[in-house]
């Protein structure tokens, strides 16, 4: 199910240019309703439910309504994002929770150099086969 908004809890991010959801959501579906300073989703039938907006919200405004296969009727998935980890409390329709934490990162943001080791690349090689990083031939 989609992500959707608890207005009561949404405060629009403190009129920031672009609120938190805003930014984080790979398809562009959250948007800011000026006029009352609430976060909605645009366009809920396109959400791909990836917890993006959920994780972020400093308010915890925001909720995904998960499948029965994975929180039985009645239950939801509550995620609690800190400085390092995000805690998952799954609660069932029962009552019962389980909680899950999971390491945010393990680098510093930014940090990660993708090409570290590998060589520059040779653009007079450009049209021939092959990949850049492939494993020198032996002559």
């Amino acid at each position: 199910m989609p992500s959707f908004v608890i207005t009561e809890k949404c405060d629009g991010c403190k009129a920031q240019d672009k609120t938190a959801c805003q930014y984080i959501c790979p398809n562009d579906l959250m948007a800011l309703d000026r006029s009352i300073m609430k976060a909605y989703n645009q366009e809920a039938e396109q959400c791909w439910e990836c917890y993006n907006c959920v994780k972020i919200c400093p308010q915890q405004a925001i909720e995904v309504r998960a499948y029965q296969d994975f929180a039985p009727l009645g239950g939801n998935v509550i995620p609690m994002r800190g400085t390092d980890s995000i805690m998952w409390t799954v609660k069932f329709r029962n009552g019962s929770l389980k909680r899950f934490k999971f390491p945010i990162r393990t680098t510093p943001e930014g940090s990660i150099d993708p090409y570290a080791g590998k060589p520059e690349a040779d653009f007079s090689k450009i049209k021939s086969s092959g990949f850049f990083n492939a494993p020198a031939k032996a002559e």
